[in-house]
């Protein structure tokens, strides 16, 4: 059914209310005018934003040991696109696309991984063992029959991982994506390798996630020749992405960064199962800590809204487009003192929350689910 969006507010606007609509017709693309018999929605004030976007989850549910179901890290959670980072490799990316990534309401988009069996047995059968693990021609053959869904490739570049082979992976997995013409993400935690070897082999359009765990030998913060590292790679546009998880988010190092003026190109969730019911939760929580830390709203916004849709390249725009296919994100910021947790246990207080409302696509109108830690008693009011 065609839809009328009013009484909403845009950040950077100082249109609001009921003077401001957006017309959504059939086919989900905006229209300059009310189409007829469109059904009129209240947004009550809440504020609108390009659908959010998570770069780092893991979905491939039933592909691996630890992949929640689309509907879990999406739209209940104001989610309305993604990318599963590195749970298939080219032996399964197959399911992963025709049970996930196809029948899905949101837009999934997927880093490949580049180890053949990906996450199937997260951590406890390493998907980079020995030189059996990489298969480059069938990865490259995976990548050309699934372009229009595969947004990079993935390799995890830490011990537990690679053991003895070091940063070789990561060589292997840079050139490949030098070949299929794509960026790579690389999830850096404890050694070996060291940043000091991974940091100077990546480059524009590049991803390193858990940018700011506290891992010692693995942080950015460990010493200033390895912060000068991480900042001379985001200066040549490497992109910082938090990718939270269950611990890979140090809030200590995540303040240093941003007071030194070091922010994340995204704020993203490495949601799976060992963290959904805590410290990680959803999207909303996580640009919630990055707010309570030192990041502007706006910033938050653009971290989890435009900056990883353009990562996809989906629309991002902040004003709604005449012809664009609907895709937005509702939402509240609420007066809130509710205490979390990072991934080292460190605890937090928030002021404010990012509340989901609601998220359209296309011409779909749904109702966002509360967040399990969103209660009537650290829940205060909206903020203005």
């Amino acid at each position: 059914m065609a839809l009328t969006l009013t009484n909403f507010r845009l950040m950077g606007s100082a249109a609001a209310g009921r003077d401001i609509h957006i017309h959504i017709g059939d086919d989900g693309l905006i229209k300059a005018r009310r189409p007829r018999g469109s059904q009129v929605i209240d947004a009550e004030g809440a504020w609108l934003s390009p659908g959010w976007c998570d770069l780092h989850v893991h979905v491939w549910h039933g592909g691996t040991d630890i992949s929640v179901r689309v509907a879990e890290a999406g739209r209940k959670t104001g989610v309305t696109a993604m990318a599963d980072a590195g749970s298939a490799g080219e032996a399964s990316f197959h399911g992963l696309r025709e049970y996930v990534i196809d029948p899905a309401a949101e837009t999934v988009r997927a880093f490949i991984n580049i180890g053949s069996i990906g996450l199937v047995a997260c951590n406890r059968v390493s998907e980079l063992a020995d030189l059996g693990s990489i298969d480059i021609d069938r990865t490259l053959a995976a990548i050309e029959a699934n372009r229009d869904v595969i947004c990079g490739i993935k390799v995890r570049a830490s011990g537990a991982i690679v053991g003895a082979w070091g940063v070789t992976p990561l060589k292997i997995a840079k050139r490949v994506a030098e070949i299929a013409r794509l960026p790579l993400m690389v999830h850096v935690g404890e050694p070996p390798p060291l940043l000091d070897e991974v940091l100077p082999l990546l480059g524009e359009g590049d991803v390193v996630t858990h940018c700011f765990n506290g891992k010692p030998a693995g942080s950015i913060a460990d010493t200033g020749a390895v912060w000068r590292l991480a900042r001379a790679a985001a200066d040549r546009g490497v992109r910082m992405d938090l990718g939270h998880g269950v611990a890979s988010f140090d809030f200590d190092v995540a303040r240093r960064s941003l007071d030194a003026g070091l922010t994340p190109f995204s704020i993203s969730t490495d949601l799976h199962r060992r963290n959904i019911d805590g410290p990680v939760h959803d999207l909303a929580l996580t640009a919630s800590k990055m707010h309570a830390l030192g990041m502007d709203a706006g910033d938050c916004l653009a971290a989890i809204s435009e900056r990883p849709r353009g990562f996809l390249g989906l629309p991002g725009e902040p004003r709604p487009a005449v012809g664009v296919r609907a895709d937005f994100t509702l939402f509240k910021l609420v007066e809130t003192d509710l205490k979390v947790r990072d991934s080292m246990n460190k605890t937090l207080v928030l002021k404010t929350l990012f509340e989901p409302k609601a998220t359209i696509i296309g011409a779909s109108f749904a109702p966002a689910a509360a967040g399990p830690y969103f209660r009537r008693d650290v829940v205060k009011g909206q903020v203005a």
